[in-house]
């Protein structure tokens, strides 16, 4: 008999056997991929010389309203894949000379990847996740895993619930983040300066909404001492998605906003990290979905 789901915070208990049976996700349990390429606009790090690795998975288990990739975290776009498959576009992507395998908006498809990583690939590979996740299911990746890249999107329940109907966003996010940084220890860079192992922390600034920001800022500092993790604020945001319920945040961010959290930044003492420029927000950055690698 089939496994209810309950991989992510929503715990939904869906089948995902068929289109008949899907969940909040919308998928089913076999990995469905939009897109698998050589992607150079990671933080350093991550994106070196030669580019990451990037598995786009299709769906979503979070679901914000502003979400850059709508056609295939909200419209379903992609196509299923068996694990075998999977692996194999990982050795394809390695092949191609990338630094790592870069694993984006994979919760809702954990159990697959575990998987598809019984044996070790010879590069890093980066779970690039929207960080609500369960502890519970990350466990089945610990020593699969080498470097973690969640984000922390929101600490005010009020914001996660209206743009990610998530109001228990903060609490399943800061417990998952800690338990990435257990199973990844402080963050190592090798002589290029690319991530070998660890978490790097993401935020993005929505309009409107500093005040979250300073509050996330503020969980980073007091959490993790300094050269446990990397910190990366960034500013790309653009209007993106279904916003018309949400017109306050159909704009990018102001400079007024982008200085106040810039300032924050600086006088916190966070020194691990990046700081994104506020004219890297432009859609040139969001990917071609058209399967291509799949």
């Amino acid at each position: 008999m089939a496994e209810r789901c309950t991989v992510c915070p929503r715990r939904c208990g869906a089948l995902r056997e068929s289109a008949a049976t899907l969940g909040v996700c919308k998928m089913v349990d076999n990995p469905v991929v939009a897109r698998a390429g050589v992607h150079l606009w990671e933080e350093p790090p991550i994106s070196g010389t030669k580019g990451s690795g990037t598995v786009f998975f299709s769906g979503c288990s979070l679901g914000c309203v502003f979400c850059q990739n709508h056609a295939i975290s909200h419209e379903n776009y992609g196509k299923e894949i068996t694990v075998a498959r999977l692996r194999e576009i990982y050795f394809e992507l390695i092949a191609q000379g990338v630094h790592n395998i870069n694993l984006v908006n994979p919760t809702h498809f954990t159990r697959a990847i575990a998987q598809s990583l019984t044996q070790p690939l010879p590069v890093p590979v980066v779970y690039n996740s929207s960080g609500y996740e369960r502890v519970e299911s990350l466990r089945l990746l610990e020593g699969k895993i080498q470097v973690y890249l969640p984000d922390m999107k929101y600490v005010d329940s009020a914001v996660s619930e209206r743009y990610s109907r998530a109001p228990d966003y903060f609490e399943y996010a800061s417990k998952a983040i800690r338990e990435m940084y257990r199973q990844t220890g402080d963050y190592v860079l090798d002589e290029n300066g690319l991530l070998k192992s660890g978490v790097l922390i993401r935020h993005l600034i929505l309009p409107g909404n500093t005040r979250n920001t300073l509050a996330v800022i503020n969980w980073v500092r007091a959490t993790f001492p300094p050269g446990s993790v990397l910190f990366s604020l960034m500013s790309q945001y653009t209007p993106c998605g279904e916003l018309s319920g949400c017109p306050e945040i159909n704009r990018r961010i102001t400079m007024r906003e982008y200085e106040k959290v810039q300032n924050y930044l600086f006088e916190s003492g966070i020194e691990d990290g990046f700081l994104q420029e506020r004219c890297a927000a432009k859609k040139d950055y969001i990917p071609c979905f058209d399967l291509s690698g799949v």
